[in-house]
């Protein structure tokens, strides 16, 4: 089992920067695809982004891409979100999630994929 809790969030211009944490507790952290997922209000949770367990292998949604880059450090057991040229639309809780399998690209977009959760933490970007 793997606990996940987001850390970072807050209110940020169009253009400025937020730097997400998701701290998992375990011994077993290194074995665990990551991956943040965002919900805005009203609307669906989205991927965002996606790390495999060496870190060796990332994947970003269209929105993002060259946005947003995703990164861990497995011997401090967490996963950043490092977020840049942040949008108004990028608005939206944003989870970190984690799962013990590794299988391609069309799993890791699904929800149902993954099998762990934080709570979430708030993201706004005003224009």
């Amino acid at each position: 089992q793997v606990r996940l809790v987001e850390s970072g969030g807050g209110l940020v211009q169009a253009g400025g920067s937020l730097r997400l944490s998701c701290a998992a507790s375990g011994r077993t952290f290194s074995y665990y695809s990551m991956a943040w997922f965002r919900q805005a209000s009203g609307k669906e949770r989205e991927f965002v982004t996606f790390i495999s367990w060496s870190g060796g292998r990332t994947y970003y949604a269209d929105s993002v891409k060259g946005r947003f880059t995703i990164s861990r450090d497995n011997a401090k057991n967490t996963v950043f979100l490092q977020m840049n040229s942040l949008k108004p639309e990028d608005t939206a809780v944003y989870y970190c999630a984690a799962a013990k399998t590794e299988r391609s690209y069309r799993d890791y977009v699904q929800y149902d994929y993954w099998g762990h959760w934080g709570q979430g933490t708030q993201v706004t970007v005003s224009s």
